[in-house]
């Protein structure tokens, strides 16, 4: 046991690999990456064998880690918040037939959406799910309920969905760490088809058995140490006259809840860090307060179930009545200002100061292809390209604004297809190696299986370049992959995106823009972050 200085991402993997991890599986999605990427560098990790290797998307990831599950072991699937939505359908299925093997699911939501684009909550979904959520307010807090949270899962049978927010994975704080568990061994349950064989028979069944747990979750919630009534008297005392504002603080907020009475609370305070809600306090609170304030990282998720279960006209505030403000991430600040109390400004940004936003690096692939995109769509009044997720989507800024669109991960494809379908033309998808494969092939079959009149411009920089370089599942395969789906090989065009090569890329542009029917074009230089870290690491 030592003190160590943890991001809470890392917080969250230390714990894990001392809680007898044997594998993690992800995709890389900011703010979440860190946590995997950790792992993989983990000397015990290494030394136990634990699986770490990047799958190809958050639906894939999380369907590994269940088979891991089933035989026995302890597993981590991590994915930022959106990631959730690819996972959905199989981490809804995942809480009807339980798990074997301790399983926690992190979910990295991003409010104020830094890196992404939306700011959902996922609290939602678990409650959706009707599963065990937690949701740590500081980094040791993070440790301790991974380390711990795998017992519990077991205990109860089913996993636990992890939440936290972007300020809470970047950020660091000292943490105790906690002495290595042993691997669970591999083994399977006796009744194990009735559980995973989600036919309607059993599905009925296991619902069942899930209604039945929500008794144990609620019962797990309200004797749970993370979350505390404090400024009370205890329930075998007389009750305190009534206060005027009590507070309920979830996660992240009560640590800035903190921030504001650093000599200690003037206000009855209800934390949440473990969900369901803990209903036994939260009326404790209601009964001894005039107005509650609901301070929450995201969605006013309580707020909401606070004035549902009420229904006795007590003021609650919060984001729903503009106490806080609706959209983007809590902060020390708003907190502050929501308490009343004055907000005050240190510092100021000059007027000569300016936003500098994100742009493509220097010497960067995707600038080539872009230029070499835009020279040729001149050429056409209609036009229209689609994007996707990745470095390339920064194509939308100044100089290129060459993109018209960028939803979610592998819509470039399925949207020029439709757009195709309607009249559209040129109808142009750029989509980068690793998105690709992460959830653009499905949409490229569907292209071929239309004959639809489409461009597709993978644009392939050998990693995963957004997130910081991790491996891309599709290098080296994006030809033999295309024309796997169908696509002829005559129009599985590829070139280096190079200022040497300019002519040739518009001319093969232009010559597939006029090919009736689908044609992929494969423009492929390795990232040049990626490249300069190992020229870096050859130096050493």
């Amino acid at each position: 046991m030592n003190k160590q200085l943890f991001l809470g991402d890392e917080a969250i993997a230390q714990a894990a690999i001392d809680a007898g991890l044997s594998g993690v599986y992800s995709y890389p999605g900011t703010p979440s990456t860190e946590i995997t990427e950790y792992i993989q560098h983990s000397k015990i990790a290494k030394e136990r064998g634990i699986h770490s290797q990047w799958c190809c998307n958050e639906k894939t990831a999380l369907e590994t880690a269940l088979g891991m599950s089933y035989a026995g072991k302890r597993t981590l699937s991590c994915m930022k918040h959106v990631g959730l939505n690819v996972a959905a359908d199989a981490f809804m299925n995942i809480a009807m037939s339980g798990i074997h093997g301790g399983m926690i699911i992190v979910s990295a939501d991003d409010p104020s959406m830094h890196s992404s684009q939306n700011e959902q909550d996922n609290r939602v979904y678990g409650q959706f799910a009707m599963i065990p959520i937690f949701e740590p307010s500081n980094q040791q807090e993070a440790y301790d309920m991974i380390y711990e949270g795998y017992e519990w899962s077991e205990k109860w049978g089913y996993p636990i969905l992890f939440r936290i927010t972007t300020r809470m994975a970047h950020s660091r704080a000292g943490v105790q760490t906690r002495e290595l568990k042993a691997q669970n061994p591999c083994s399977v349950e006796e009744n194990a088809r009735s559980k995973y064989v989600l036919l309607p028979a059993n599905a009925r069944k296991q619902f069942k058995i899930l209604l039945e747990k929500q008794k144990e979750f609620l019962q797990a919630s309200e004797t749970s140490k993370y979350n505390q009534l404090l400024g009370l008297p205890d329930e075998t005392t007389d009750c305190a006259p009534r206060s005027r504002l009590g507070i309920v603080a979830c996660g992240i907020a009560f640590n800035y809840l903190q921030e504001n009475f650093p000599e200690g609370f003037e206000n009855p305070v209800l934390k949440i860090s473990q969900y369901p809600l803990p209903k036994k306090q939260l009326f404790r609170l209601v009964e001894s307060c005039e107005e509650i304030l609901v301070l929450e990282d995201g969605f006013p998720v309580v707020e909401e179930q606070l004035k549902g279960y009420l229904g006795l006209g007590l003021k609650v505030h919060g984001r729903l009545d503009g106490t806080l403000p609706r959209d983007g991430e809590l902060t020390p600040d708003k907190v502050r200002k929501a308490l009343g109390k004055e907000v005050e400004v240190y510092y100021s940004i000059p007027d000569v100061v300016e936003m500098r936003p994100p742009a493509l690096c220097a010497g960067c692939g995707h600038r080539d292809v872009y230029e070499a995109l835009n020279e040729v769509i001149k050429e056409y009044k209609d036009a229209k390209v689609f994007s996707d997720i990745g470095c390339y989507t920064l194509g939308a800024l100044p100089p290129f604004q060459a993109i018209d669109s960028c939803i979610d991960m592998g819509a470039s494809i399925t949207m020029a297809k439709g757009a195709s379908d309607a009249g559209i033309f040129p109808s142009i998808a750029v989509i980068g190696d690793s998105t690709f494969t992460h959830s653009g092939m499905t949409g490229l079959l569907d292209c071929v299986n239309a004959d639809a009149n489409v461009l597709i411009i993978i644009s392939d920089n050998e990693t995963t370049g957004m997130t910081g370089g991790q491996d891309s599942a599709a290098t080296g395969r994006i030809r033999s992959i295309c024309q796997g789906i169908g696509v002829h090989p005559d129009h599985v065009r590829e070139i280096v995106p190079l200022k040497k090569n300019y002519e040739e890329m518009k001319s093969i542009i232009r010559e597939e823009i006029e090919y009736p029917g689908v044609s992929v074009i494969v423009p492929c230089r390795e990232c040049i972050q990626t490249h300069a870290r190992k020229i870096k690491e050859t130096k050493k």
